[in-house]
């Protein structure tokens, strides 16, 4: 039985009105996801929340992050942040890195009172940015100190050789763009880098003289690039406090801060969106074809640290450290 004009004209109605409220459903869920995802990001919008205590995670490789910069900014002008937990994990980076952040958290802190809580590691330029909190935790065995700045570069000349290659230059005096890969190192040069970063460390070992509650000589006798357990840290004044996250509110709450806060964590705009880095790599590991555990392979040969640039004051532990 052939269907009626009436009855087609009733579903097709049916279908539109469908349609139309599926289209509403979503748009609807996804002012949602959006208006969350800038709830919980803070920033411009940090007046639509709660009072609350801010936690700010810095990990990996330090570089000069504007992110970072803006979200440390965001978080001193909001009016809904009585209190600051950065969590630190980082072997350190750039040195120029390390100093940007070390001063947003020192503008930070002289309007809301600042704690890092320091995790696995908080090494040279990590703890840089640590030192620039008004109190230190970590935990019994977080990694601790490499107060020190390297400056490393590679000598391919061997290999040039090998190969047949040579390198024909001009410029304009003998230390331009030197020291080279290509040429060996000269005492000229040697000295050269070796007074930068002479200079660099004593502007290092300055800040935490002027940190932390310790002589000058306490200071140059942990600034040997030597790391430490957090107990040990402790013992040599670079920590105040062994715990974690509960011993990091605590001491807020001896500044004042409210002890029923809620410890919400702001973090990087878009963070809910995109896939992570770790994600990230693990996806061209497997378009490159690498078999599994590539991306492990990639962060030994120090692929995080290829492209850093500058001074470094970054912890590089050999393989033996951690074992097989």
């Amino acid at each position: 039985m052939a269907p009626r004009a009436d009855d087609l004209i009733d579903r097709r109605r049916l279908r539109r009105k469908l349609t139309f409220w599926r289209i509403a459903a979503f748009a609807v869920a996804a002012l949602a996801l959006v208006g969350a995802s800038t709830w919980m990001v803070g920033g411009d919008f940090a007046g639509a929340r709660a009072a609350h205590i801010a936690k700010v995670r810095i990990e990996g490789t330090i570089t000069e992050d504007e992110e970072l910069l803006e979200r440390l900014e965001a978080v001193r002008n909001s009016s809904a942040v009585e209190g600051v937990i950065l969590s630190i994990d980082s072997p350190g980076g750039t040195t120029a890195g390390g100093e940007a952040i070390f001063d947003a958290v020192r503008k930070l802190a002289a309007d809301k009172p600042v704690v890092a809580q320091v995790g696995t590691l908080a090494a040279s330029a990590g703890y840089m940015i640590a030192s620039a909190s008004d109190h230190i935790v970590a935990r019994q065995s977080s990694i601790v100190g490499s107060i020190g700045v390297l400056v490393q570069f590679p000598d391919v000349t061997g290999l040039m050789e090998k190969l047949g290659i040579k390198l024909e230059e001009v410029k304009s005096s003998p230390l331009k763009a030197e020291p080279s890969p290509f040429n060996p190192t000269t005492e000229e040069e040697r000295a050269m880098i070796r007074s930068m970063i002479l200079d660099s460390y004593d502007w290092f070992v300055g800040l935490v003289d002027e940190r932390r509650p310790m002589t000058r000589s306490e200071v140059a006798a942990v600034a040997d690039g030597s790391v430490f357990t957090g107990r040990q840290a402790l013992q040599k004044k670079l920590v105040d406090e062994l715990g974690g996250e509960d011993q990091a509110k605590a001491w807020l709450v001896t500044k004042g801060v409210d002890a029923d806060l809620e410890i919400v964590e702001w973090k990087a705009k878009g963070s809910g969106w995109l896939p992570s880095s770790q994600a990230l790599a693990a996806a061209l590991v497997r378009i490159v074809g690498l078999p599994d555990g590539g991306a492990t392979l990639i962060r030994e040969l120090g692929g995080e640290r290829m492209f850093l640039d500058g001074l470094l004051s970054v912890w590089q532990p050999d393989k033996a450290v951690w074992g097989d």
